[in-house]
């Protein structure tokens, strides 16, 4: 095992990280030293890195992981060029690397959920996701774990977004976009305090990656929002951590017209799932009430109102006041109390880690885990997620 035991330690502030041996007079650590600091922590740090079409710059990336990394799992998804060859001469000349294919493609997400159970089996305390393509730093990995180590965040991500400079280098289209898709994320998963949510820069306590449903996460490229609404289940804290991306000549893999096909749809859904689980089933409260009160209201004035409104332009005669008032009332009624319960759960965001408290949790589960059949102990790679592969 190769422990993290360096020579700085990464405080959390109220605006960024600074270096533990400075003073208050001291100016705080940039973002762009800040991976020259490692947490002074002994903890065991997994690398998963899902494989695609990535022969050409995987090598480079697995060089440049950090020393403190104990474990490298390098996920081949039935890569069509010489993926398989190229992680095999990794795997014979770095010890930290794990190769694992798959015999079907199953996507990002699949091929992280089959990095994460490795990672479990081999005893890592903390699961780091980052891309084959060398447009994420490893050098990022430091900071990025820092609020898990330093017991504040059960899932830290990195956020692309934070400096301003470098927002305004993007592409006006992918600023918009990635505001929408923010905005969604926020309601469906919770985490208002939150940007950025498909960024695949991810670190993940292994307590909590234990009681999470992992073969039930998407496995295509909505698996990072998937992934956040699963967290917001159990209630775990989840922390932005500045990043600076980069970007080269790789293109992506992710095809526009599905993502605006099927993203509605699932987040629709995890919304659903949200509320159903954590305002009905774990915590009825005065905002389930205003939940549960509002809707019926807000529909009742709508659907009243539009009727009345139809029924009145085909007679062509003017609406009594108080079927006005009938369709009026209810519906600004409701609409203050789904403004109530939106209030409330903008302030119900988990700000307390749980990967202490779930700990004996995770084991209990571990414990009381159906054995696997034969037939799925040897087919990790062919969509069984529970492989132990060599």
């Amino acid at each position: 095992m190769a422990n993290i035991d360096c020579i700085g330690h990464i405080l959390a502030t109220d605006d960024g990280y600074s270096l533990g041996n400075e003073t208050q007079s001291e100016p705080r650590l940039m973002k762009h030293e800040a991976h020259k600091v490692i947490p002074q922590v002994s903890a065991k740090v997994a690398v998963v890195i899902p494989c695609y079409r990535a022969a050409g710059s995987i090598a480079a990336v697995v060089d440049s992981v950090p020393d403190f990394v104990s474990l490298i799992v390098c996920v081949n998804d039935c890569s069509d060029d010489n993926m398989a060859e190229v992680l095999d001469q990794l795997a014979a000349d770095n010890a930290r690397v794990k190769a694992v294919s798959h015999t079907v493609n199953k996507g990002v997400g699949g091929a992280t959920v089959t990095g994460y159970i490795r990672a479990l089996e081999e005893g890592a305390d903390i699961l780091v996701k980052i891309d084959a393509d060398g447009q994420m730093d490893p050098d990022f990995i430091a900071p990025l774990i820092a609020p898990i180590l330093d017991g504040k965040a059960d899932y830290t991500k990195g956020n692309r977004f934070f400096d301003l400079e470098e927002v305004r280098c993007m592409p006006t289209v992918r600023l918009v976009g990635n505001a929408g898709l923010s905005l969604i994320t926020k309601l469906t998963t919770g985490y208002w305090d939150l940007f950025d949510p498909t960024n695949g820069f991810t670190a993940i306590h292994a307590n909590v990656a234990r009681v999470l449903p992992l073969r039930k996460l998407h496995e295509r490229y909505f698996f990072e929002s998937d992934l956040l609404f699963r967290l917001s289940t159990v209630r775990a804290s989840v922390v932005d951590v500045p990043m600076v991306p980069i970007y080269g000549d790789e293109v992506s893999n992710m095809s526009a017209i599905k993502t605006l096909l099927s993203f509605p749809f699932l987040h629709a859904r995890n919304l659903f799932k949200r509320i159903v689980y954590n305002y009905i089933l774990r915590g009825f409260s005065a905002a389930s009430l205003s939940l549960l009160a509002g809707v019926p209201m807000v529909l009742f004035g709508l659907i009243f109102g539009i009727t009345a409104w139809m029924e009145s332009a085909q007679t062509d005669t003017p609406a009594t006041a108080g079927t006005v008032m009938l369709s009026a009332v209810p519906l600004l009624i409701g609409f203050q109390l789904l403004l109530s319960f939106l209030q409330h759960d903008v302030a119900s965001v988990p700000k307390l880690a749980i990967h202490k408290r779930v700990q004996r949790l995770s084991a209990l589960k571990s414990k009381q885990a159906p054995p696997v059949p034969a037939e799925d102990a040897i087919d990790l790679a062919g969509g069984k997620p529970w492989l132990k592969a060599g």
